[in-house]
Order: structure tokens, then C-alpha cells, then sequence
């Protein structure tokens, strides 16, 4: 009875539709649409997984999906979602339909269902109909990166920032260096890089990957951060050996035109243990770098980094101010000064400004911020924020340094004053000194090696070099950092006394003095050390530059002292004999102290250093003999005043053979002087003297019997001032590594080298191969009326930066042509100083070349 009722209804709703049509066909159709729903959505979803996986293969090669094609992946998802939700009552609304379909009620609800099955079927069929892609992705034409927060406001980048980015985008630009000491803003300008990358799209880029390096350079680590960049499954890629990832990154990459940036690097990065292609102007991709080496920039190819600096004092202020806050620097009148005096201590260095600008933003009286000051004044590490945050940041660098010995060798320069230039050549004598270089290779290789520590140290930003090359200086918050450090992280801070260039006017305060190891009390205003202290361990003791009218008797207690400096320090000849008990001394500076005598220096039998320039009285033949008992003196610095002296000095072969440094002055008899070889000489000066020549006395080889050059391979400066008689310096052919020449006022001076006497004193040979002045960068003439030749044809002057010439009416002719000082670029270009127009309009230049190259760089003299 049921069967029939139901056919008999079936064959009723296929009547009524027959009858109706129209919008009754929602119902009469509903079952079959359903049908029709789910096959079509099968198909749907077939298609959508063909096209993902085709989209997923191009990706690995690369390719970046179309949006056409993500927009439509998506559509078919937003759809499923939909045919899910309006499949779930289905089974009810057929059941409903088959029982009740007659009545009115039922007959609504089901033809408002079977309306909504028959518009999803429609939607499905056209969203089917528009997923058939003859191509899924193409190249990227977008840079596509994660943007690094940053502070709202950063202070004095912008022009670094724009010069960085110039380079960067330079086609020729493959591998960019960036390097600065810790704390001067590296990090803050590569984020600053990648970020832009993001604000202004570079067409063609289409990864920019951004991996944190460090210290500790770990390839796998490396690997993992552009794996995840670059969209590879984590769980994947983790049990890759190492070998297959490197396949697997340069598989990835090398269809890619990627930027790399890579922060921190303390090494080389080799890009092919990696699996990092090679950036190369072909495949257009790049890589930058941060470093606070300059030697690993040359280790990774890029000969020409970019410096990121300190900042400038009214961008240091710029940000100090804005860390601290204006309502701070506004609660008292006083605070503002205070507070100018905190930002100058921090030397423009990004790190310690944020830092201490933060710490003293709550400070609101001036008595926090008077101590603030007083803290940096004597002892930086403990000004808050500085143990913590500052040091541990730069101690990366010097933890860096390879071997105790360049370690020692940074930790001496805390010895000198802030802001101090340091001389190179005296610092490398100090160190010798000091027993930090091994003088067992030989002295030439001993110099050789503390110059390339000082190169290592300014490589790494713990030095800075000065523009004349012959200078360094230390930053005064990496001082405050190799103070900390030397006196065991603050655990110590009596192992090394430093009170330079404070305006100290007595010996300062110590708890404990026997812990005391070095000392440096320079440039003060100390008068008295009468009350020596009982230092068993002082080794050296710098008291240069002072107003020392008394030394005690007890001095002779500093029984360790290895190293002493008084040099600038009047009248301290009746205390001279103080000095003469300690027997361990290796070098004495007595520069500049009026010394009259030094009857008793025999004494000091370690003695291999023994400074005493300045000192015009010490003029007699007595210093000869005081000389000559020093068994061990390696070098020597000495002012002459006789002749007779000076004949016996240089004509001893031992210590003509120490002479460093020679001034001669005031030597009123007309003379002619003969100079030895000379191997240690470096600097000599001659003042008011009336020489009418100087000679070379050349040493002869005991197989051929024929001279031997160089007589003075470490002369590197000479000063010729008020010099009557003189009328050549043709001797200078034999300093082959002069540097600094300054001729002033030699009144008979007629040639610089003279042609006829050059041939009569040099052999065949010689005459064929020196050329003068290779290494010469700084020439001067002044006031030599009767000059005529400098030389006679065209010098090379490969390293010659500068030649000022004054008051030479007659010299009209210069040793240049055209290709003269070509081999300097840039602003140690050789600029020819002088202001004398009628001079310059009568110079006979080589050639037009010539002319026209100098001509333009003749600026004044002042």
C-alpha cells in the first residue's frame, strides 16, 4: 500500500511540473542537482589539486604563483566551505519531500532549497569553468621580505643610509662591507636597508633574506634561517644532512635574483659551504655584510667598504636629547650643561647615548646629575647602564683578538690621556719596551710585527688611524672598556692607576699600592713625588708632562720598574741620583728636562732605551763616555751642541749604530759633518747650525770592497731650519725610506740633490737604479732664495701627497710630469701649496700635460 502510495506520488510531482514548469523545477529537480552538486564538486576539487601541485613545482624552481591562480585556489576553498554547509541538511529535505510533498508548507520549504542546490551547481560549474591556467607562476617583480621593527626615530643615518643604497643598487655592486667599532649602528642601518626594500620594491628583486651571524659562525645555522625565508617545511628540511641542504639552497637560489644580508659576521662566510650562489653582475643578486673587521671585508672580496661611523656632536646631542627626555632637561636650569657634558662623554657612539640617555631620563636634580658626571670622570664602569649593556658589547671585539700578546699590546694604550694621538712609531717602541714583542727575530722584524698588531687593532675598530696614517687614537668608551677589562671586570681596579691629562696637582690616592702594575699620571700639573709609594710591582710608570720639582730618595723602592718617562718635566736635575738605584730600568725618557749632566747613567746597566733630546745643556763629551759604558743601549735620542761631540758620537760605530733620533742645534763654528750608516736612525734635525756640507761615510762590502746601500733604510724625517752653508742635500739619495722633508730657510742651498756630486759619489749600479724620494709624502721648501734644482728630470713621487713651496724665486723648474704622484687617488692626491702668483705664472712645466694636470691643484699655502 506504501509503494503504491509513493509511486503514486512520484508520478503526481512529475504531473504537477509538467503542468506548472518554472520555479516548481527547483523541487522536481532537487535530488538530481544534488547528485549534480557533489559530482561537480569532485571534479572542482581534482582540478585544484592538479593545479596546486603544478603551482608547488614551479615555486621550488623559483617562480612566484599568479595571482589569478591564488585568487582562484582561494575561491575554491571560500566554495567547498559553502557546498559543505548547504550539503548537511540534505538528507532531511529529500525525506520531508517524499513524505509531505503535497502540502503547501513542504512544498515551499523544499523549493526554497532546491532554488539554493540548483544557483551553488551554477556557482561550482563556474568557478570549474575558470580554472584552467596554461600558466601557474612567473618570475617575481617584487622584493618579498619581513620588515625588522625599528625605533621611531633614528638619528644621523640618513646620509650613510642613501650612500649605501646608491652602491647597493650600482649595477657593478655585487658584495657591500659595512664596518664601524660596536655600538655605532651596523645592525640599525642593515634593517634599515632591508625595510626599504619593502617601502620602495627594486623590480627584478624577489627575495631579500636577512641572517643574524655572530660571533659564533655556524654554516647549519645560516642555512636553516634562508631555508625558513625561503618557504621550506620545517619538520622537512631539520633531518637534511648538511650536504643536502647545501644542494637544496642553491637549487632554490640560483633561479632566484635574491639580496642577502648578513649581520655581524666576525670571519670569512663561505657562501659555497652554504649553498649560496655566488653574486655576480650576471645573475644580479647581492650580498651585504656587517662587520667591525676591515680585514674581513678584504676576506670577502670587497676592497672598498663604507666606514658607519660615530656620529657628529650635534647629532650625538640630537639623540641624547631625545632619549632623556625634554621634561628632564627642563626641571632645573643647571641640568641642560650637566647634561651636554654626559653626551660629550659618550663620544658619539649610538650605543652608549641610547643607554645613558635612558638611564638619566628619571634623573631630575642637579645633584644626580652632577654625580653622573663625576662617575664618567673617574671611573666610567660604573656609571649605570655601563658594565651591563655598554662594555659587554664592545668586549666582543677585543675578545676577537688572537693571543695574549696583541691582547697586552691593546691594554697599553689605556695609558695615554683621552682623545690622545698616539705616534706610531713611539707606541712600537713601548711595546718593545715592554717586552709585548719578541725581539729575539731581530729588531727590523720586531717593528715589522708591532706595526701589523697596530694594523689589526684599527682593522677591528679598536684603534682609529688618523688622517696623516702616522697617528692612532682610541674612542674614550672603548678606553673605559680595556680599563674594565684590565682591572678584571672592576674586580681589580688598582692594577692599573690612570689619571692622564685630569689636572691632577698631587699623587692621587691609591688603597693598595702593592697591587699597582703600570701608572700613567701624564700631563698633570703634579709638582712633588716625595712621598713615593712602596710599588714592589710597578713596572711603568709614565709621569711625562708635569711640574715635578722634588722626587724622593725613595723612588729607588720602585725595584720593578722596567719602564720610566719624565720627559717635559723642568729641573729635575738635582734629583737625578734618585733615578740612578733602580737597576731593572730598560728605558729612560729624560726628554725636555734641563738636564745639565748625566754623570752616574752607567749605572743603570739594564738600560737599552735612553731618550734625551731637548736638553741643550747636555753638551759636553762626558755623555760620550756615559754612553759608551751602557753595554746594552739599543737606542738613543740625543741634542748635540758641539761638533766635537757630534764627530765622536757618529763615528762610534755601537752608538752611532742606537742613534734613533739626532737633533743639532745651535753649532755656531762653520763644519762640515760625516755621517756613518746609521741602521736605527730615524728622525734627524739640524737648527741654527752653521754646516757647510754634509758627507756620508759609506761602508764597504768585505767581498767587494764597493759601497753598500742603503746607509739609513729607517730614516723617515728630516729637518733642515736656519742652516747657513749648506748648499746641497745630496746625501738624501741614501735614505731611501724618507717620508717627511722640511728644507727652511737654508739661505745657500742651491739643489736638493746635485747632479755633478750624485756622480761622483754613487757607483755605476747605484747610478742606474735609485731613484730619490719613493716613499716621500710630505715636501716642504721654504725661504731658499738661491734653489734652483730640486733634481734634475722627472720624479715618479709615487706616495707624495703634499709640496709646499714659499719664497723660492729662483726654483723654476719642479721634478714633475705628468705622471708624477698618479699612483695616489683621491684626496691624498698631491696637491702643490703655494701663493705666490707671479712664481706660479713663471713655472716651466715638463710639458702641457704637466702643466695642465698641476696647474688646477696649486692651492694656497694658508
Amino acid at each position: 500500500m506504501a509503494g503504491f502510495f509513493t509511486c503514486a506520488l512520484d508520478q503526481v510531482l512529475i504531473h504537477l511540473c509538467r503542468c506548472v514548469g518554472g520555479e516548481v523545477n527547483y523541487v522536481c529537480n532537487l535530488e538530481k542537482n544534488l547528485a549534480a552538486l557533489e559530482e561537480t564538486m569532485k571534479v572542482l576539487r581534482a582540478r585544484q589539486d592538479d593545479v596546486l601541485t603544478k603551482v608547488q613545482r614551479q615555486e621550488s624552481e623559483g617562480l612566484q604563483r599568479l595571482n589569478e591562480v591564488q585568487v582562484w585556489l582561494t575561491s575554491v576553498e571560500n566554495i567547498q566551505n559553502k557546498v559543505d554547509e548547504l550539503l548537511l541538511p540534505r538528507r532531511d529535505e529529500l525525506e520531508r519531500l517524499r513524505l509531505c510533498g503535497l502540502c503547501t508548507k513542504n512544498l515551499s520549504s523544499s523549493h526554497s532549497y532546491g532554488k539554493k542546490v540548483f544557483k551553488m551547481l551554477k556557482e561550482v560549474e563556474d568557478v570549474q569553468s575558470k580554472g584552467v591556467f596554461e600558466v601557474v607562476a612567473g618570475p617575481p617583480t617584487i622584493a618579498v621580505t619581513v620588515e625588522w621593527p625599528l625605533p621611531n626615530t633614528i638619528v644621523g643615518q640618513e646620509k650613510i643610509l642613501e650612500r649605501a643604497l646608491d652602491h647597493l643598487m650600482d649595477a657593478g655592486t655585487s658584495m657591500m662591507g659595512l664596518y664601524g667599532m660596536g655600538g655605532v649602528g651596523k645592525t640599525t642601518l642593515l634593517k634599515r636597508i632591508n625595510n626599504r626594500f619593502l617601502e620602495h620594491p627594486v623590480d627584478g628583486v624577489e627575495i631579500v633574506i636577512f641572517v643574524v651571524v655572530s660571533s659564533e659562525l655556524r654554516v647549519e645555522m645560516i642555512q636553516d634561517a634562508i631555508a625558513e625565508k625561503l618557504g621550506f617545511d620545517k619538520e622537512d628540511w631539520q633531518p637534511k644532512e648538511k650536504s643536502q641542504k647545501v644542494t637544496d639552497l642553491h637549487t632554490r637560489l640560483k633561479t632566484k635574483k635574491f639580496v642577502l644580508l648578513l649581520d655581524d659576521i666576525w670571519k670569512e662566510v663561505d657562501l659555497k659551504e652554504i649553498g649560496v650562489p655566488f653574486p655576480t653582475m650576471e645573475n644580479g643578486c647581492k650580498v651585504v655584510f656587517t662587520t667591525r673587521s676591515r680585514e674581513v671585508c678584504g676576506h670577502m672580496g670587497v676592497d672598498d667598504p663604507m666606514e658607519v661611523e660615530c656620529l657628529g656632536s650635534e647629532e650625538a646631542w640630537d639623540l641624547f636629547r631625545g632619549k632623556v627626555g625634554k621634561k628632564t632637561l627642563e626641571s632645573h636650569s643647571d641640568i641642560l650643561q650637566l647634561a651636554c657634558q654626559v653626551a660629550r662623554e659618550c663620544r658619539g657612539l649610538p650605543l652608549a647615548l641610547n643607554i645613558m640617555g635612558k638611564n638619566m631620563a628619571s634623573k631630575r636634580t642637579v645633584e644626580e646629575w652632577e654625580h653622573a658626571v663625576d662617575t664618567l670622570a673617574s671611573s666610567a664602569a660604573d656609571f649605570p647602564g655601563m658594565e651591563d649593556q655598554i662594555l659587554p658589547v664592545l668586549k666582543y671585539s677585543y675578545d676577537s683578538l688572537k693571543g695574549a700578546r696583541v691582547k697586552s699590546c691593546f691594554e697599553y694604550c689605556i695609558l695615554f690621556p683621552e682623545d690622545f694621538e698616539i705616534e706610531k712609531e713611539k707606541l712600537v717602541d713601548y711595546w718593545i719596551c715592554e717586552g709585548f714583542i719578541d725581539e729575539k727575530q731581530g729588531k727590523k722584524k720586531a717593528r715589522n710585527q708591532a706595526y701589523v698588531i697596530i694594523g689589526t687593532l684599527v682593522e677591528v675598530c679598536l684603534l682609529t688611524e688618523e688622517k696623516d696614517k702616522s697617528k692612532v687614537k682610541m674612542h674614550d668608551v672603548v678606553r673605559e672598556m680595556a680599563l674594565w677589562i684590565a682591572s678584571g671586570f672592576g674586580k681589580d681596579k688598582e692594577r692599573y692607576i690612570v689619571k692622564a691629562g685630569v689636572g691632577l696637582r698631587e699623587v692621587p690616592t691609591v688603597k693598595n699600592w702593592r697591587s699597582v702594575r703600570r701608572m700613567s699620571l701624564m700631563d698633570n700639573e703634579i709638582e712633588n713625588i716625595s712621598d713615593s709609594p712602596n710599588c714592589p710591582e710597578l713596572t711603568t710608570l709614565l709621569f711625562q708632562k708635569n711640574k715635578i720639582l722634588n722626587i724622593s730618595v725613595e723612588i729607588s723602592k720602585l725595584v720593578s720598574l722596567r719602564y720610566l718617562d719624565l720627559s717635559d718635566n723642568r729641573g729635575i736635575q738635582p734629583l737625578f741620583a734618585c733615578l740612578l738605584e733602580l737597576k731593572k730600568l730598560i728605558y729612560l725618557n729624560l726628554e725636555g728636562t734641563r738636564l745639565e749632566s748625566i754623570s752616574g747613567m752607567s749605572n743603570l746597566s739594564s738600560l737599552r732605551t735612553l731618550r734625551l733630546r731637548h736638553n741643550k745643556r747636555l753638551q759636553d763629551v762626558k755623555v760620550m763616555k756615559e754612553l759608551q759604558l751602557l753595554e746594552h743601549l739599543e737606542v738613543v735620542t740625543i741634542q748635540i751642541g758641539s761638533i766635537l761631540v757630534a764627530d765622536q758620537l757618529v763615528n762610534a760605530y755601537r752608538e752611532a749604530n742606537a742613534i734613533q733620533e739626532i737633533s743639532i742645534r745651535f753649532i755656531e763654528e762653520e763644519s762640515i759633518l760625516t755621517l756613518p750608516g746609521m741602521a736605527v736612525l730615524s728622525t734627524l734635525e739640524m737648527y741654527k747650525s752653521k754646516m757647510v756640507e754634509i758627507n756620508v761615510k759609506r761602508s764597504t762590502s768585505s767581498l767587494n770592497k764597493s759601497p753598500t746601500t742603503p746607509s739609513f733604510p729607517n730614516l723617515f724625517t728630516v729637518r733642515l731650519v736656519f742652516c747657513r752653508g749648506l748648499k746641497d742635500l745630496t746625501w738624501l739619495l741614501f735614505a731611501p725610506n724618507l717620508k717627511v722633508l722640511n728644507v727652511d730657510n737654508l739661505r745657500q742651498v742651491e739643489d736638493i740633490i746635485n747632479k755633478e756630486k750624485a756622480a761622483n759619489i754613487l757607483t755605476e749600479e747605484e747610478a742606474n737604479t735609485i731613484i730619490p724620494f719613493q716613499k716621500l709624502e710630505d715636501f716642504e721648501v721654504f725661504d731658499l732664495p738661491q734653489l734652483k734644482s730640486i733634481y734634475w728630470s722627472p720624479l715618479p713621487f709615487p706616495r707624495l701627497r703634499i709640496f709646499r713651496i714659499d719664497s723660492c724665486p729662483n726654483l723654476r723648474k719642479l721634478p714633475f710630469d705628468s705622471k708624477s704622484g698618479s699612483s695616489i687617488a683621491g684626496e691624498d692626491q698631491l696637491v702643490i701649496h703655494n701663493e705666490e702668483q707671479d712664481w706660479i705664472d713663471n713655472v716651466e712645466w715638463e710639458d702641457e700635460a704637466t702643466k695642465e694636470r698641476f696647474l688646477r691643484s696649486i692651492i694656497p699655502s694658508h
